[in-house]
């Protein structure tokens, strides 16, 4: 085990301690009282910890707080992105109680992204007892509503990861200890037809049915999908008419769309955007846009990984990639060209489920590489 590796094993018990004190600060995404509470808590760690802690109010969700360490050194900043937010309501833990079993912490929150924070906060407070603090600007962000598509943060990560050489995201770990080279993007859609009224039974033929309207589309939507490449666009709602009785005059689909690359969004997004009606007289209407765009394994990507998985190595770690069908905040930082690098956080299971966990022996292995990065970093190879 490498002097690194020995070093943050030993502060298990610590991180272990740390990350039930997060858990039992419940901080659902849409209680901005909750969510401050358990800021002011971490802004107050990165305090002890050297840093100095910028507060950016926010009114509907929890302030959001950039702590930073070495402002003044040379180099570009190193971006961690982390959330305080959880999926989980007040009062989960009554019915979701922390607890360790068996070298696994379970509890609301754990994984995503409490154990991600602990992992950050440790790789700090290593580098400092280690003396090994890099000579060069190192951020850490906690915002407050990624679980709810981070509306109010995301104008605040550009602006931040537009001046940093590398962005290091602290959602969990992919399975076996992964980062995460790509992340699909999202687009959504709301198309509305609409038809004519007239009554089924006397006077079907005077009506436009919305309904089949809507069916058409449904159809062509389908055919845009493209699954062996990573594109896929859904119907997952459909909703139309007022009666029994009544040609239907109106209808609605909701449409989701993931895809790997940029271009792929594009051709989705024009494609919907000029959906032309199939009945005569019918009209179709289409709101939506591309949400995020995706964190693409490009070249970019490559290189940053093999970085990673070299310093990995200098540890005695083996490290892999793998990828998410869903998006993090990292894919804003990875669509504006920005080297970025994602599942930095502990390793575990159950994301959004009853059985959400933390691997114990996961804490000090991802302490260890994030110092490391933090340490050894080149972003000219990048």
């Amino acid at each position: 085990m490498s002097d690194w590796l020995s070093f943050f094993d030993a502060r298990t018990p610590e991180m272990v301690a740390l990350l039930k004190q997060l858990v039992l600060f419940e901080s659902p995404s849409h209680d901005k009282a909750l969510v401050d509470i358990l800021g002011d808590f971490v802004a107050q760690r990165c305090r002890d910890l050297g840093a100095t802690v910028e507060v950016h109010p926010r009114q509907a969700v929890g302030n959001l707080r950039l702590a930073r360490w070495n402002d003044g050194t040379a180099g570009q900043p190193i971006l961690l992105l982390t959330h305080l937010d959880t999926v989980w309501p007040a009062g989960t833990l009554a019915t979701m109680p922390l607890r360790e079993e068996n070298g696994i912490l379970y509890g609301p929150g754990v994984v995503d992204m409490k154990g991600g924070i602990v992992v950050a906060l440790e790789a700090i407070r290593g580098l400092r007892d280690l003396g090994a603090m890099p000579q060069r600007p190192i951020w850490i962000l906690f915002t407050s509503d990624e679980e709810t598509g981070s509306h109010h943060s995301r104008e605040l990560i550009c602006s931040l990861a537009a001046k940093a050489g590398l962005v290091l995201v602290m959602e969990p770990a992919a399975d076996g200890e992964a980062l995460k080279t790509w992340r699909k993007g999202i687009a959504r859609y709301t198309v509305r037809t609409s038809g004519r009224a007239s009554h089924a039974g006397q006077a079907p033929e005077a009506g436009i049915n919305a309904v089949i309207e809507a069916a058409h589309q449904a159809l062509f939507l389908h055919s845009l999908n493209d699954l062996p490449n990573g594109t896929s666009v859904s119907v997952t709602m459909i909703q139309g008419g007022i009666a029994t009785n009544v040609i239907p005059p109106e209808a609605t689909l909701q449409v989701d769309v993931r895809f790997l690359k940029a271009s792929e969004a594009e051709r989705v997004h024009r494609a919907i955007l000029g959906l032309q009606p199939a009945l005569p007289g019918a009209g179709v209407s289409v709101e939506g846009e591309i949400d995020r765009g995706p964190m693409e394994r490009n070249e970019q990507m490559i290189r940053a990984f093999a970085q990673a998985k070299e310093i990995a190595a200098s540890l005695g770690l083996e490290l892999r990639e793998d990828g998410s069908g869903g998006a993090s905040d990292g894919n804003f930082t990875a669509a504006m060209g920005i080297p970025t690098l994602d599942g930095l956080g502990a390793g575990g299971a159950g994301l959004h489920a009853a059985h959400e966990q933390v691997h114990i022996y996961t804490l000090p292995r991802r302490a260890a590489l994030l110092a490391k990065m933090l340490c050894d970093w080149d972003t000219a190879r990048v």
